[in-house]
This record gives C-alpha cells, sequence and structure tokens, in this order.
C-alpha cells in the first residue's frame, strides 16, 4: 500500500508540472500571435512593394522616353 504524504507529495508534484506547462503554451501562443503580426505586416508591405514596382514598370513603358545608356559607354 503506498503512503499517504507520498501520494500526496506525487500530486503536488504533477500540479506544478502543469502550472509550469500552462505557462509554456502561454509563452508559446503569445510568440506565436507577435510572429503572425509580423508575418502579416512584411506580407502587406512586401503586396505594396510589389505594386509599386508595377506601377513604375508600367509607367517606364509608356513614357516613350529612350532609355539613356549606361555610364560606361
Amino acid at each position: 500500500m503506498t503512503d499517504p504524504a507520498d501520494f500526496a507529495d506525487r500530486l503536488v508534484e504533477m500540479e506544478v508540472r502543469i502550472a509550469h506547462q500552462d505557462r509554456i503554451i502561454e509563452d508559446l501562443n503569445a510568440a506565436l500571435v507577435a510572429q503572425w503580426r509580423s508575418i502579416d505586416a512584411l506580407t502587406r508591405r512586401l503586396e505594396g512593394l510589389a505594386d509599386r514596382v508595377k506601377e513604375a514598370e508600367t509607367a517606364a513603358r509608356f513614357s516613350g522616353a529612350p532609355e539613356p545608356p549606361p555610364p560606361h559607354y
């Protein structure tokens, strides 16, 4: 038969482990949320830059001005 004090110690140890695991899960979740926010912000910036490049390419194609030669010519 197991000692009740030993059982209580094991129960306390499991509760401590669960508390630590809960804290770790909360920390990981917070890190994940922060990463997704950064990814979303970077994705929006990248899309904006891609739009600006497309607009610049379109404007350059239809400007009609000849492209100047490179400096080494």
